[in-house]
């Protein structure tokens, strides 16, 4: 089915310092072949050549502007602003739109009339752009949002009204500010998941969830407080503290591995085990190699190494997504 009116969607891309993967994020958007669509990229003042390639674009943007910002969510708050769509999407600097998603997502929105935000999986890729992962979803419901089960978010696609509704981004929040996002538009909203690859998340040593992984933690620890006392948020939450409480330990354990912080992320998930067990049962084999990597870091290496080579054995079918 085609949708009729196409350019009820705006994208926003944040910008800042990020021209080694600028230009195939633009490609990504603009290659999404839909009639009408805004499309505004909001640059922080860029000092390493973004702004002379987002000048070569031009003409095919809706608008940019590059000026000294308070950071992502105040980027992000700036172009939806400063753009008319019915349904926004947001996507970051250095990932991508897959083939076809905006349609995907445009058309699951007008379909489904009382949906508020839509999301799909998101493939993991490199800074070479090398495939590394699929992030799966399912469909949550607002209790496990709270608890911490995360979406991707460069695979979600929303209503104006829903992000009007929440009162777009927390400009205090630099880690889980989507998180934080999708909470409110949940609390009298609804969340649809769609089970395909909508878009691709890039990993790199400079990226926020490789170079600042402590600071996902802190920011799950506020989150877990604001859900327990804000009006909005706290007769639903309280029933479930403990899984919220334990969610955001999980996390935090979860970013710290990441980080090889294997200490601090071994007494994270100590702390998810004693409030909200299930969840770390069903990250056990990221325990295991957290515990691993605490005993002996070039073991957890090699098996970590191995582990990935398997993956990739099972992602062939998801290459096509990115090589078209």
């Amino acid at each position: 089915m085609q949708t009729t009116d196409n350019s009820a969607i705006s994208i926003i891309t944040p910008s800042y310092n990020q021209s080694s993967y600028l230009k195939q994020t633009i490609d990504s958007v603009l290659a999404q072949d839909i009639p009408g669509m805004e499309y505004v990229v909001i640059d922080g003042g860029s000092t390493d050549g973004s702004v002379e390639l987002i000048r070569s674009y031009e003409d095919r943007l809706s608008g940019w502007v590059s000026e000294k910002d308070r950071g992502q969510a105040d980027a992000v708050n700036k172009g939806a602003a400063r753009t008319n769509g019915e349904i926004i999407g947001w996507l970051n600097s250095d990932d991508l739109y897959l083939p076809g998603a905006v349609r995907k997502a445009l058309n699951y929105l007008r379909d489904h009339p009382e949906v508020d935000a839509v999301y799909g999986d998101v493939l993991s890729i490199d800074g070479e752009g090398k495939l590394m992962n699929v992030m799966r979803f399912a469909q949550y419901s607002p209790q496990d949002l709270m608890s911490f089960c995360v979406i991707s978010q460069p695979g979600v696609f929303f209503r104006r009204s829903a992000w009007e509704r929440a009162g777009g981004l927390d400009l205090s929040y630099h880690y889980l500010l989507d998180h934080h996002l999708w909470l409110r538009m949940t609390a009298g909203g609804k969340f649809a998941y769609l089970p395909e690859p909508l878009a691709a998340a890039r990993f790199h040593p400079a990226a926020k969830n490789r170079a600042h992984t402590e600071d996902f933690g802190k920011e799950a620890y506020r989150l877990a407080d604001w859900l327990l006392t804000d009006p909005l948020t706290a007769d639903l939450a309280k029933p479930i503290e403990n899984r919220i409480r334990g969610g955001a330990a999980w996390l935090d354990a979860h970013y710290l591995s990441d980080g090889g912080e294997a200490g601090k992320s071994l007494k994270a998930y100590a702390k998810a085990f004693s409030l909200f067990p299930e969840r770390v049962i069903e990250d056990k084999n990221r325990l295991a190699l957290t515990a691993l990597m605490a005993l002996s870091p070039k073991a957890a290496e090699r098996v970590f190494q191995n582990r990935a080579a398997k993956r990739l054995e099972n992602l062939k079918e998801f290459e096509h997504y990115l090589y078209k």
